[in-house]
């Protein structure tokens, strides 16, 4: 697992704990995972899954009762990000700021990440 002792990997803001909580009541859930894979025309997507149980070695957080997962493979990535909840006349989503994008698509759903060599430096400091 990638982590720093005494630091969480993500915030969650108020509306977004509000909203993970609800979603994990309804249904009954565990917590929210979230990961990343390969797409979009930027290079990569979150992923977003309620789950019944945390996997051994995602990265979990805790919120004022909200339960979020980290998959293994994003913890590098997601390190330092803020999970917000918006709702606007349009849509309500999940909103991430990642400080560890470098840049997004046009339409916002994909993005890319600093690579591997700059983050593992950034945590080393």
């Amino acid at each position: 697992m990638f982590s720093i002792p005494g630091k969480q990997a993500v915030t969650i803001t108020p509306p977004a704990v509000k909203q993970i909580r609800k979603l994990m009541d309804r249904d009954g859930r565990h917590g929210l995972r979230i990961g990343i894979k390969k797409g979009g025309c930027a290079g990569m997507e979150y992923t977003m899954d309620y789950v019944d149980s945390a996997d051994p070695n995602d990265e979990v957080v805790e919120q004022d009762g909200a339960r979020v997962m980290i998959a293994p493979m994003a913890q590098m990535f997601l390190f330092g990000t803020e999970i917000d909840y918006e709702t606007s006349l349009l849509e309500s989503a999940f909103k991430f700021r990642n400080p560890n994008v470098t840049d997004a698509c046009g339409c916002g759903e994909s993005i890319k990440f600093k690579d591997v060599e700059e983050l593992s430096a950034e945590r080393e400091q």
